[in-house]
């Protein structure tokens, strides 16, 4: 399917009006570029470390949105003017300036899955893209399928690769694991393959509890309270989370997630893993290194491990 794409120029103080002017119209899926800095309840619900320096604030905003080519775009180009031009009347509008750019769907849904390839971890854990043939698989080879969907996780990365080498070396046929900020589930995966007897991934997006049963069923593990098991829930903000998931009930407890929601969850963590538990966090940036370990000691973890890949840390504590 063809579609075009226009990027309307407009305020940043304009940009919701517009946005529901578009959404009236039965356009959806906008995407919106601007410089407005991210606030910190923002930056708690993004799987980033360091934000990308936008520059000063300029008050300007990008609205891109996909119109299907065999639609009647003039008509509605000219209903978005009309409506820009009503909306000038009350709020800054800005320029207007409209430009566009011809896609296909499969462009901007698919063409990432062309760099997607499968990996080796390690000499025995290889990461499969599901779309992927897997052409030099070992015996003995643990192999994961994987599609990440909107959710993190891919295991690519080097904040997940240092979860994974801890997690061989940690988790055990006994083990009760719960992956805190499961994403793509793919270390909720990886440890009921190495063998945990029970794993429970959370996570706070709705959309990655599905992707990760998804995974997992591709895995052909099936979905079982007692065995392999997702929710959506928040443990640092909710105690009747905590309280759901099992207090004193986790052998292993792994979270790659950033450092700034790492910390808060050092404070709380301790209630659901047993006497002698292991946590396992990365997602670290270096220049965050001190204030995770500082905060795993106030909180009278035993710091047993910290590893490093890139700039990139991870810590293996004891409660």
């Amino acid at each position: 399917m063809k579609w075009t794409k226009f990027t309307l120029e407009t305020t940043t103080e304009a940009v919701d009006l517009v946005s529901d002017m578009l959404s009236e119209l039965g356009i959806e899926g906008i995407e919106i570029k601007d410089k407005v800095p991210i606030t910190e309840e923002e930056k708690k619900h993004m799987f980033v470390d360091i934000l990308p320096d936008l520059g000063e604030d300029d008050g300007i905003a990008e609205i891109s949105f996909y119109v299907d080519a065999a639609e009647d775009q003039m008509s509605i180009l000219s209903a978005v003017k009309e409506g820009l031009k009503e909306m000038s009347t009350y709020v800054e509008v800005g320029s207007g300036k409209i430009s566009l750019d011809e896609t296909d769907e499969e462009d901007w849904l698919n063409n990432w899955k062309a760099f997607f390839k499968p990996f080796r971890i390690d000499d025995t854990i290889v990461i499969k893209p599901t779309w992927e043939e897997l052409t030099n698989q070992k015996e003995g080879d643990l192999v994961i399928e994987i599609d990440p969907g909107s959710a993190f996780g891919t295991g690519s990365h080097e904040t997940t690769k240092l979860c994974i080498h801890a997690m061989k070396d940690y988790v055990k046929t006994d083990s009760v694991v719960l992956d805190a900020g499961s994403g793509s589930g793919i270390l909720s995966i990886i440890a009921k393959k190495l063998g945990a007897r029970e794993v429970l991934g959370i996570d706070i997006d709705p959309n990655a509890t599905i992707t990760a049963i998804q995974n997992s069923e591709v895995n052909k593990l099936h979905i079982k309270e007692g065995s392999l098991s997702f929710m959506t829930g928040n443990i640092i903000e909710d105690d009747g989370v905590r309280t759901k998931i099992g207090k004193n009930k986790f052998d292993v407890v792994v979270a790659n997630i950033l450092a700034d929601v790492i910390i808060p969850l050092t404070d709380i963590i301790g209630e659901n893993l047993k006497q002698g538990g292991i946590f396992i966090c990365s997602g670290i940036i270096n220049t965050k290194e001190e204030d995770v370990k500082e905060a795993l000691l106030k909180n009278r973890f035993i710091i047993l491990e910290i590893n490093r890949m890139g700039d990139w840390v991870s810590f293996v504590a004891s409660k």
